[in-house]
């Protein structure tokens, strides 16, 4: 299954250009539908709002992107080059603008709604979605926090953590990158520790740096 980027959830932020107010929200959105649906909602939420402009990337479906009476090129096509610099897939982003009086140019525009794009795209995060191992893994607690290090030098997660007689640890981990993490478990532990994979999951995860 195919490994791709996807906003980890709804992401908002805003500022003024020129007494212009521009707000950029980020979605995920599985489907057309359901991009449509969200570049409705803010539509009617701000129907007093000189522009709604947006874009959307459906993965294996459409891309597309809409100025909203803006001068052509100046705001849709900007938010989608964003959308796809950032490689998301399943987004829709909505950037909504408060006329100040102040023209900005079509420079200047370009410039507000690639700000207006990244600024929610940084709000919403980025998950890889991808097939990931699930690992249990038993350690004794003097090395709980140095596999918690090599869990994060993975990118893997480290999902469920119980503390007993030891510390039982859920990790996930890329599918590719599970016997490399065991293998590094057995080195970093000199045997002592030993992962077990008890399944696999296909879905998205917040990961840094992506």
């Amino acid at each position: 299954m195919e490994e791709y980027l996807v906003p980890s959830g709804f992401g908002e932020d805003e500022f003024v250009e020129k007494k212009s107010r521009f707000i950029g929200r980020v979605w995920l959105a599985e489907t057309e539908e359901e991009a449509l649906a969200r570049i409705q909602e803010m539509k009617k939420q701000h129907h007093d709002a000189t522009h709604n402009c947006w874009a959307y990337v459906i993965k294996d479906g459409p891309a597309r992107f809409s100025d909203d009476g803006e001068p052509g090129g100046t705001a849709g096509n900007p938010m989608m080059q964003v959308l796809q610099r950032e490689q998301l897939h399943n987004v829709v982003c909505v950037v909504t603008r408060y006329f100040g009086g102040v023209l900005l140019g079509a420079g200047g525009l370009v410039r507000a709604y690639t700000k207006g794009a990244k600024i929610a795209v940084d709000a919403a995060g980025k998950s890889v979605k991808r097939v990931w191992s699930v690992l249990y893994v038993p350690c004794p607690y003097s090395f709980y926090e140095r596999i918690r290090l090599e869990v994060a030098a993975f990118g893997g997660v480290l999902r469920d953590t119980t503390f007993g007689a030891e510390v039982e640890l859920e990790i996930l981990v890329a599918r590719e990158q599970t016997q490399p993490f065991l293998d590094r478990l057995t080195d970093l532990t000199a045997g002592t520790v030993e992962g077990m994979e008890t399944g696999q999951e296909y879905r998205a995860f917040p990961v840094e740096n992506t």
